[in-house]
Parts: structure tokens; sequence; C-alpha cells
């Protein structure tokens, strides 16, 4: 089946399979183009285990809850306070789970967290009002990428147009770490390729890009939650490597071969070994 073209635009209502399914490239297909081209089209092509698709992701949990409340009563559902190594606990179980039809389940605790964590997020003042002011969430926007002309996408978690801001929440095991998490997710890079994409549509650079980033680890018994914006330097080494993306991304689309082979070195330390 071809993947469904869709033209130049804002969508607010192309379902998250649909937009994932459209033939449009997005950032997370360039991070793995970055990798090897021949990931993209692995990731294009790979079977998929259905029953592990229902696996527990915390993060969409959490973001789900936060964004979008009805999806998460939709897709998701917590389990009763009972032990399963009980009778009782088997019990509420069982019947429990006779009403899941395809939600996925979250324990007794795992709903604590994922409540806890909204919370969290919601008792930061800012936070708080990006998350409660007008705006779309998961809209799509599709655009002709400039230099080479190819059809491109993203799906920012929330666009507040109004106000020219981009929005997205980030989860995190440690948020010290959460620089690190930048450069390694490429965090730089989404944020000139949405930014980019946002001008195309519509007409101006937004004001800016913020990511709400929340520690799914607890500190001083709490969920830390902090937003952070890149600085310019950092914006711009993103826009060069999309753009080197892309440009990778149109010749092997022209020339339908799509290498595969990495390189790989030792790490330093076996290096300095040897030496």
């Amino acid at each position: 089946m071809q993947p469904e073209i869709i033209e130049p635009g804002y969508y607010r209502d192309i379902s998250n399979e649909r937009y994932h399914a459209s033939s449009a490239v997005s950032k997370s297909q360039l991070d793995l183009l970055h990798k090897s081209p021949a990931l993209l089209q692995w990731s294009r092509h790979a079977p998929e285990d259905e029953e592990k698709k229902t696996a527990l992701n915390i993060g969409d949990a959490c973001h789900a809850l936060i964004l979008e409340p009805e999806r998460f009563g939709l897709e998701y559902a917590i389990g009763p306070d009972a032990p399963k190594n009980t009778k009782a606990g088997k019990d509420a179980w069982a019947a429990f789970e006779e009403t899941l039809d395809d939600r996925t389940a979250l324990t007794f605790a795992e709903g604590k967290k994922v409540n806890l964590i909204r919370e969290s997020v919601m008792a930061h003042p800012l936070a708080r009002q990006l998350i409660e002011a007008e705006g779309d969430v998961e809209a799509s926007i599709y655009w002709r990428e400039v230099s080479t002309g190819q059809d491109a996408r993203c799906r920012p978690d929330k666009t507040l147009s109004k106000y020219g801001w981009i929005v997205d929440l980030k989860t995190t095991a440690d948020i010290q770490k959460f620089s690190k998490s930048v450069y390694e997710y490429r965090y730089h890079v989404q944020d000139a390729f949405y930014s980019d994409g946002y001008t195309e549509h519509f007409g101006e650079q937004p004001r800016g890009f913020l990511f709400i980033a929340f520690s799914t680890s607890i500190e001083c018994g709490k969920y830390p939650v902090r937003i952070f914006k890149l600085d310019d330097e950092a914006k711009e080494m993103g826009r060069s490597d999309y753009l080197q993306d892309m440009a990778v991304y149109a010749e092997c689309m022209a020339s339908e071969s799509w290498p595969g082979i990495e390189t790989l070195s030792l790490p330093w330390w076996a290096k300095e070994h040897r030496a």
C-alpha cells in the first residue's frame, strides 16, 4: 500500500495513524536517515508486533493525561488498588480486565504516578499557562522543504499560533541531564525543523520553541518540572543538521538507493589502552 500524499497545509483533524502513514518525511525519520539511510526504509517496511505496540509507555500516558485527557480515557485504564497475589485481588483484576477492550492497563501505582506527574506539571505556573492557553494539540503541518523541494511534516505537541509559540513535552529520567538529551535525541534538530515548517505555513518564524521537561524519577518526593528554550547557536546547528539530512534524503529519493553500512570506531578508552 502506497503512503498517502497530503498537500501542504495546517491540519487539526489528521489522526496520529494517518499522520505517521503519510509520505512526507518527518524529524524522527531524519534521525534514522542520519544514522543510515537504509534505516528509514527499514522503519517504513519492517513488520510490527501488534501485541508489543500496546506495551505501557509512561511518557505517552503522561502526555495524553496532560494534553489529551479524552484520549487518555480512551486508551488507558487504571487498575484496582488490589494485590494480585490474593484471591480478592485476582478477582478484582479479572473484573477490571474484562472492561479493558483495547485500552492499555496501568497498575494502581502507575496510575498514581501518572496523575502525580500531571499535577506536578500543572503546579508550574508557566507550564500550566501554556497547557491551558488557546491552541491546537497534535495539529499537523505539511510543507515543501525549500532547499530540496521534498515534502516534510511535523506534529507539534501544542501549537499556540495566536501567540507564536510551539510547545513540546519531554519526559526524562533525570532532569539534571536534560541538556545531554537535547544533543542525544537531536531536540535541536526538532526545534529548527518544526520552526521552519511553522514558518512555511504561517509566514513568520514562531516566537519560540519551548520544551516542557518533566522527570519520571522522584527527587525529594516530587517529580521535577522545568521549561527550556534553546539558544541561537543550538538552533542554527539544528538547522544545519536537518538541511544536510534533507539533502541526503533527496539524493536517496532521486537515485532510489538507500546505503545501509554504518562505520563503527573503537571507544576512546580502547584506543588509549593500545597506545
